[in-house]
């Protein structure tokens, strides 16, 4: 075994792979040669290896594809990449070790110069049989980057099936091994838990945890950042909310792109402070760089706007994955440039190193797009690092942040009670719903207006870290703020922590000095305020429902009038829209006229 590893990077550059970190053995880092092991060791046609974002699944696929065409396993190796910009950087690190793999590849014979192909899920979709042709005549090694691509589209996942089932040898690698859907990966094996639901099962793993404890990636800082919004609704409405608070789904998602708005005070706010963070990194990572991931281009544009104005330097900008969008991702992963803003495309695999401070500004609330996105801060190049990513106050993203460490498996089977919604709650909202429609002469649904973010201010919120929550609310620009933006790049993961213990402690003692008037800020420590999630807020909501069922036949009037009343004494909107506060005060008020009547 050992005699067999040691030649299998046996032409490897000595500078390859060029980034790997310190406090790695030889040119492998100890996860990468523990995954060698085990597959010199089992010789397995279908392999998965499971290693977070920024580990070097890229590293261990080049020197397993190295080793496997030395000893005559395969004779050529084809890489499947989920961008055009992707596929041009495996065959760029390939090359670097002497496999060449052309990324241009699209039908014919392949020149004898090269060694593969490096092509993308879509072009596999498209020509299926032509990949397969190829496979087929001469033995092959398939690397599949990021497979769970292969589940986005039924026509892709076939697609890949039918191109590479006779392939001599299939890696899968993914940061992020599971989906929101259901749909079965290609080459991927399935375990039947207790449970009886299918699960994803890997070959190897290799988690953030894991990576964080051996130095291979950096720690994240979280900043998260609430305010009050404004917006109207479709239906004309006006609605005022803040970020954190509790609030049904809608108001959630329709708050959080109010905040993103760049016409609003929100994100000048947060861009300012986030590039305040990236100056007190450059103090000691001269190059470190930005990124704002934007929902859309319009908005990317407005972005890099803002941060003209806010910097008075440029911001590179990429827009769409094309060859001009592909090239500035390159340039600016080698120059010095402050900030980098995109729509989607460098929110997974891209690997531009420097990048240490991040903004996440799109409505995206997966999970599996978060964690691409975070990954895209967490390469580590020196001891000490840490990466700071901004967020709005958004309960899923909060959730997010806090599960960085939980290892996930693809999970193939959901099952449901016939007839059961998604939404346990979602009849008694429906009836809700109905209720008060039954008391409008008219809905307004004939004559629908735009979406429109009326107005929106910031309000640094906590830090998120390791798990934890630190820091009481602060205005933009404050001495508090400051205080959290100001923590050096280059710390220790457990001077980190000391670090925002101390500053919470400082913040706490200097708001017990002022006089409880000036306190115009909700001053209690993050983790006495927890923000309330969409699962919480329809328990209220059911509890209402509840009550209002009761005082039905206490009072005998209908449902519809009875909720039509509350919000004429308590105001507000309707209660699919009510906040959490608005929705306990109308249960109390419910009791309380329940209680006369007795």
């Amino acid at each position: 075994m050992t005699t067999t590893t040691a030649t299998s990077s046996h032409h490897l550059s000595p500078a390859f792979p060029g980034r790997a970190p310190w406090g790695t053995a030889g040119k492998l880092r100890a996860w990468q040669q523990g995954a060698m092991e085990k597959y010199i060791q089992e010789q397995p046609r279908d392999f998965l290896a499971v290693a977070t974002p920024g580990a070097g699944k890229t590293t261990f696929a080049l020197t397993l594809a190295s080793w496997l065409l030395h000893h005559h396993v395969v004779q050529q190796v084809t890489v499947v990449a989920p961008t055009e910009h992707l596929k041009k950087q495996w065959a760029a690190a390939a090359a670097r070790i002497g496999i060449k793999l052309d990324p241009e590849y699209s039908a014919g014979p392949l020149s004898k110069e090269y060694d593969g192909v490096a092509v993308t899920y879509a072009g596999v979709g498209v020509r299926p049989m032509l990949h397969r042709n190829r496979s087929e005549q001469r033995k092959t090694l398939v690397i599949l980057d990021e497979i769970h691509h292969a589940g986005d589209s039924k026509s892709w996942g076939e697609a890949c099936l039918e191109a590479f089932e006779p392939a001599t040898r299939r890696l899968a690698l993914t940061g992020t091994p599971f989906r929101s859907d259901t749909n079965p990966i290609p080459f991927v094996t399935y375990e039947e838990g207790n449970d009886g639901i299918r699960r994803s099962s890997a070959d190897y793993t290799y988690g953030y945890g894991n990576a964080l404890g051996d130095g291979v990636v950096r720690p994240v800082i979280f900043l998260s950042y609430s305010g009050n919004m404004r917006w109207r609704t479709k239906a004309g409405d006006e609605i005022a909310a803040r970020l954190g608070e509790p609030m049904t789904k809608d108001a959630v998602s329709q708050a959080w792109r109010t905040a993103l708005d760049p016409k609003g005070e929100w994100m000048p706010n947060v861009l300012r402070a986030a590039d305040r963070r990236l100056t007190e990194v450059r103090k000691s990572i001269p190059d470190a760089g930005g990124l704002v991931i934007a929902s859309d281009q319009d908005s990317a544009r407005a972005y890099a706007k803002l941060i003209r104005e806010i910097t008075g330097t440029k911001a590179t900008v990429v827009l769409s994955d094309d060859a001009g969008a592909s090239n500035r991702i390159d340039e600016f992963s080698e120059n010095t440039d402050r900030w980098m803003v995109a729509v989607r495309m460098v929110s997974e695999g891209v690997d531009v190193p420097r990048l240490s401070v991040g903004v996440y500004a799109t409505t995206i609330s997966t999970p599996l797009f978060f964690a691409q996105a975070v990954g895209r801060f967490v390469r580590s190049r020196r001891r000490g690092e840490t990466a700071s990513v901004f967020l709005p106050t958004i309960p899923s993203l909060l959730g997010f942040a806090n599960e960085m460490e939980v290892e996930r498996d693809h999970v193939l089977d959901r099952p449901k009670k016939a007839g059961e919604d998604e939404d346990p709650y979602a009849e008694s909202e429906k009836e809700m719903a109905e209720a008060e429609r039954q008391q409008d002469e008219d809905t307004g649904e004939q004559d629908m207006l735009p979406f429109e973010a009326l107005e929106s201010d910031a309000v640094f919120d906590r830090v998120l870290y390791n798990s934890a929550e630190f820091g009481m609310q602060a205005h933009p620009g404050s001495e508090e703020e400051q205080d959290y933006l100001g923590i050096p790049g280059l710390l220790e993961p457990d001077q980190v922590q000391l670090l925002l213990q101390k500053r919470q402690a400082r913040q706490i003692a200097h708001s017990r000095k002022k006089p409880d008037t000036e306190a115009d800020l909700l001053e209690l420590p993050a983790e006495r305020r927890p923000v309330v999630s969409h699962k919480e807020l329809l328990e209220l909501r059911k509890q209402l429902n509840t009550m209002v069922g009761a005082y039905v036949h206490q009072s005998g009037k209908p449902h519809g009038v009875i909720h039509t009343e509350l919000r004429r004494v308590c105001g507000g909107p309707p209660s699919a829209e009510a906040t959490a506060g608005q929705i306990r005060e109308r249960i109390k008020k419910v009791q309380e006229w329940a209680t006369r009547m007795r």
